[in-house]
């Protein structure tokens, strides 16, 4: 039982987010666009609670993107005190790459969901 070969030891957690980033891949980013194109009252407006949900979709994405940029800073780190060898020279590259695109990322959906939070409001107001 317990792991196969080659397995032994603790689990690296940067090697199982290097197997499933949560950069580039936004479907959030693109539901609140298309959320934030619609009227904002009157037919085909969406309703509060469908702008709520996705407010709390784009935020628990925010939060994902944070922690994956938390693990790149992490492992930045690591690899710079061995940065004097090649491999660690382009993993560097590489780490500093994914946390450029994550902040990116993560700007752009802060912009998004800010719209969509004034969006929510205004919509609240409205009901009064």
């Amino acid at each position: 039982m317990g792991r196969g070969g080659g397995e032994d030891g603790p689990r690296d957690p940067f090697r199982a987010a290097e197997s499933r980033p949560i950069i580039g891949r936004v479907p959030v980013h693109d539901q609140i666009v298309e959320l934030l194109r619609l009227p904002e009252n009157g037919k085909g407006a969406p309703t509060l609670a469908t702008l709520e949900e996705k407010l709390t979709d784009g935020y628990a994405e925010a939060l994902a993107l944070e922690a994956e940029r938390w693990r790149i800073e992490r492992r930045l780190g690591e690899v710079a005190r061995g940065a004097g060898e090649p491999v660690a020279r382009k993993e560097l590259e590489l780490l500093s790459r994914r946390l450029n695109d994550a902040d990116g990322e993560l700007d752009r959906l802060r912009a998004l969901l800010r719209s969509l939070q004034e969006r929510a409001r205004a919509r609240r107001r409205s009901r009064r």
